[in-house]
């Protein structure tokens, strides 16, 4: 009987040692628009891309600790990324459009991540998108207007943190004021190194004090590619995740603080792009997977935390009659916005008189239809309608003084079809106020057990590593 009780006393006490362990390392992984539906949609296409019943669980949804988390605003019950990612990042309801700041647009606010720098750990945020967008920039800035790029990026070297991760500055000079200095120039001169894409990351690293991991010269500052157009040498979300893990590495004993925002969900979601969409949120579960292989290496110190800001589309997940076809998403090659260029560069070709022949083979090849997919009449109809209408010798901005609205409405004809063909429905092009999903695994990941809102999770990672607030 003692050996007994003298066993459960020790079991007892292992438990609460367990449960009392403070997180070391912690993670945050912000999915940028992505509602319930978004990352449930993705399993079942992971499902039904294979020709099977039901849903493939993605790694983060399969962690121990799941609940759901509300949004709203301080101004409204739909919340905008700035309100949102405020109320992520620092655990205080503001006004939609507002970074950092409490809805007064006067008082500061401190995030998550400044806490664990007071706490005297090492912190790295990054994103797929600017650096400077509102998601990341909550956890370092403080505007009233999240458009203010230009004094978010001024502020990013005052945070002092270690790493930042992300596709490049959206306003690294001031407007109208030429005498204004440059982000670029108060980064350097607060002591960062800037590498450009992963490799010049690797040979800049080891001498480097502190970082910003930017893609290569000459892409785009607003995002990283999308997945779904990824070419071979473009910088990944994973990319920038193993980098800052390296980087944060660097002193091991003091222990990071890590936000990773997955920004593009959002975008696809905005545009109602079903393939964006999906292979955006299994992109964002290739970045959670690198921060997971980490935990598996130091599990009893190690805390990931994963949610996002705020549902957006008003994804439904069937269009009637009790039927599902995301599986067919597979054939979608190419994001809206890489299906325009592709027509551009057809336009420029063809000097806007582009043949039939050479437009059906790119909608082949990028959506699948006339190949792998059979459209229905009306769907046949509706593209070649618009073909003779746009594409045979119309310029775009013809096309958008007409009878549409956009200079490519081709690009939108092929992306509503195949939302059809998936048979997913879109409420809005804009957000919801629907549920948002939280998922954790680790140090302290108990306390994402039970229904919540998103301006509790930093103070319940705070509380999980030891972090003041």
């Amino acid at each position: 009987m003692k050996k007994i009780f003298f066993s459960i006393t020790l079991l007892l006490l292992s438990f609460v040692s367990m449960q009392g362990q403070e997180a070391k390392y912690v993670f945050y992984f912000i999915g940028d628009g992505m509602g319930v539906n978004q990352v449930l949609g993705t399993e079942y296409y992971l499902s039904a891309a294979k020709g099977e019943l039901g849903l493939t669980p993605l790694l983060y949804a399969s962690l121990p600790y799941a609940t759901v988390a509300s949004t709203w605003s301080a101004s409204s019950d739909v919340t905008d990324s700035a309100a949102s990612g405020t109320a992520l990042a620092c655990g205080e309801k503001t006004s939609n459009g507002t970074v950092g700041m409490l809805k007064d647009h006067q008082t500061s606010v401190s995030s998550v991540a400044v806490w664990a720098k007071e706490a005297g750990k090492r912190v790295g945020i990054a994103t797929s998108v600017s650096i400077d967008h509102a998601t990341p920039a909550s956890f370092y800035a403080h505007v009233p207007k999240r458009g203010m790029y230009y004094e978010i990026g001024c502020q990013l070297p005052e945070s002092n943190f270690d790493f930042f991760g992300g596709s490049g500055f959206l306003q690294p000079e001031k407007k109208d004021d030429p005498n204004a200095p440059k982000v670029f120039d108060l980064v350097s001169k607060a002591g960062y190194t800037i590498a450009r894409g992963y490799k010049d990351y690797q040979k800049k690293a080891k001498k480097a004090e502190k970082m910003i991991l930017f893609q290569k010269e000459g892409k785009d500052t607003g995002s990283i590619p999308p997945a779904i157009d990824r070419q071979k040498d473009d910088l990944t979300l994973a990319d920038i995740t193993r980098a800052g893990i390296n980087f944060l590495m660097k002193e091991p004993d003091k222990g990071f603080f890590y936000m990773v925002e997955g920004g593009q969900i959002d975008w696809a979601c905005h545009n109602n792009d079903p393939g964006y969409w999906v292979n955006e949120v299994i992109d964002f579960d290739e970045a959670i997977k690198v921060a997971y292989e980490f935990y598996q290496q130091h599990p009893d110190e190690t805390l990931i935390v994963i949610s996002a800001d705020h549902e957006t589309g008003g994804l439904v997940l069937t269009t009637g009659g009790y039927m599902l076809n995301v599986g067919d998403l597979k054939y979608q090659k190419t994001s809206e916005a890489g299906f325009e260029k592709i027509l551009g560069e057809l336009r420029k070709k063809f000097n806007d008189n582009v043949p039939w022949g050479n437009v059906q083979k790119v909608i082949s090849q990028c959506w699948g239809f006339y190949d792998g997919l059979k459209l229905n009449e009306k769907q046949d109809k509706r593209i070649k309608d618009i073909y003779e209408k746009t594409l045979t010798g119309q310029s775009r901005d013809a096309n958008k003084k007409g009878e549409f609205k956009s200079s490519e409405p081709l690009v939108a004809a092929c992306k509503n079809i195949m939302s059809e063909i998936a048979r997913v429905h879109w409420a809005t092009g804009a957000h919801s106020a629907g549920y948002v999903p939280v998922y954790a695994v680790g140090a302290g990941a108990e306390r994402f057990a039970a229904r919540t809102d998103n301006a509790q999770l930093p103070l319940k990672i705070a509380d999980a590593a030891g972090y003041k607030h």
